[in-house]
This record gives structure tokens, sequence and C-alpha cells, in this order.
């Protein structure tokens, strides 16, 4: 990793639950000494990406982000694309929507939307997501660029007792992915949490980021999966067509064939 590289990341360890982090906190989340972050932390310092707050001593965000996070949207408006299809899909689900989306290697949580059916229901409180833990993760690494995968096996993080532990298993899941168009993840991020992906493209044909639902585990059906996945086929559809891309071909074939697989392990009324 390039000195640029290890000096930009520092910016992904700040979420909206740690907005502020002390110096010996970053020099513990990114593995580095003291010297050597403080350092990194300077340069980000000058050009506005990280200010000092002067009471707390810790950093935070500068302005120079919010700059960029405008001209982002402006330029291009992934969120206005999101937001009616994730209601929609929510309301025909009775569950939680997301949509993230895909920045190098980093798999970032774009919008999120809670279906007021249950009281119990599942919260996006994450802002990246892990790629060998998650369903919208599996998407990223079935649909996305090569490198992902070298980024998902270092190291393979247990969440829970189901999470991917080894190679072999993921490159399985990575291939059903492939196979039905769906990124599927049974209690391996959080254990009493089931999701269903379905991944999401830009106007040049590649990976943009993924569309999900998750669901309470005690609720997740046959009948409930067979549903999520058909309205995910609608949702990704209508998110991809906003951000001017097109569903290739092999995934709209695999949706096809796995939508129908679903719909026969349904029982009959």
């Amino acid at each position: 990793m390039s000195a640029a590289s290890k000096t930009l990341e520092l910016l992904s360890f700040f979420t909206p639950a740690q907005p502020e982090i002390g110096l010996s906190q970053l020099c513990r989340l990114a593995g580095r000494d003291k010297a050597t972050t403080h350092r990194h932390l300077q340069a980000l310092e000058e050009t506005g990406f990280v200010e000092q707050n002067p009471l707390t001593k810790r950093y935070r965000l500068g302005p120079a982000i919010l700059q960029l996070a405008q001209t982002r949207e402006l330029t291009v408006p992934r969120k206005d694309g999101v937001d009616a299809p994730l209601r929609a899909l929510a309301d025909a689900t009775g569950e939680t929507t997301h949509a993230s989306i895909l920045s190098g290697t980093v798999l970032y949580k774009l919008m999120a939307y809670e279906s007021p059916r249950h009281s119990i229901r599942v919260v996006i409180d994450i802002e990246t997501f892990p790629l060998h833990a998650t369903a919208s993760g599996l998407c990223a690494l079935a649909f996305g660029p090569g490198p992902l995968l070298d980024v998902a096996r270092r190291p393979l993080t247990p969440f829970t007792p189901s999470t991917i532990d080894s190679a072999d298993a993921l490159t399985s899941a990575i291939e059903a992915t492939r196979a039905t168009g769906f990124g599927r993840a049974l209690g391996t991020f959080e254990t009493d949490v089931h999701s269903i992906a379905a991944p999401l493209f830009d106007p040049a044909g590649f990976l943009a980021g993924a569309v999900s639902v998750a669901s309470v585990a005690t609720r997740f059906t046959p009948e409930l999966e067979a549903r999520i996945k058909t309205h995910l086929v609608t949702a990704s559809r209508n998110i991809t067509h906003n951000w001017g891309g097109t569903i290739p071909a092999n995934v709209e074939n695999a949706w096809a064939h796995a939508v129908a697989q679903s719909k026969d392990l349904e029982p009959t009324p």
C-alpha cells in the first residue's frame, strides 16, 4: 500500500457513531506507529480532509469532505435514484431495505429504509459492509472487480458462528451468487438477521453497488424469500435504470431461473 493510500485510509475510520478519533486510537485502528499516523494526519489536516477539535484534541472530518460529497452527488446523483425504489421494496416486503455503493474496494451504505409494518425490525447501523459476511458484499465479489476478492480474504473476520471462514467457502458463496444473481447471507454478520441482495450497475456496465432486504431471522420463511427476490429484481432494475445503467443479460438470466425456483418451493395454498 502506497503512502497516499495509507493516508487516505485513515478517513475510513470516521463514522456517525465515531465522528471524532484521537491519535492513539487511530494508531490502533490503522495498526501503525504514532509518528507515522501523526504524519498522515498532518497531511490530511493541511488539505482540509480532517481537522482537530480544539476542545477535545481529537480529529474529525474536515470541510473538504463536504465539498467533495456535494460535488459527487451533483455530478453522480445516486441517492435520488435510490429513494423511491427502496421505499417501494420495503412496502412490498415489510422488511428493512438498504442500498450500498462501491467506491474503490469498499462497499459503503448509501441509504436505508425501515418498513413500519413490524415493531421489531432490522436497523442498518453500519457504514461499510464486510464483503465476505453480507449479502451486499457477496454481490460485490460476484459481479465486481477482481481485486475485491483479495481484500475480502484479508482477513475473513468472524462475526458469528455462521460467518464464512475459509477461502473455499467464500469461493462457493461467490459462485452461488453468480449462479442465482442474488447474494444470500443467513446469520453471517448478525446472528438474528437474514439478508438477500441484488447487484446494481452503472452506465458503463460495471458494478456500482447493491440493493438488499434485511429480515429478522424468525420471520424469514421460503415464502418471504421468494417475495423478496421477486421485488429485489424490480428494485435493482429501477435503481440501475435511474443511474443510467442496464442489467447485464447474464444477471437477468440468473434471476429468472432463481426466482422461478424460489416460487416452486412455496407451499401450495
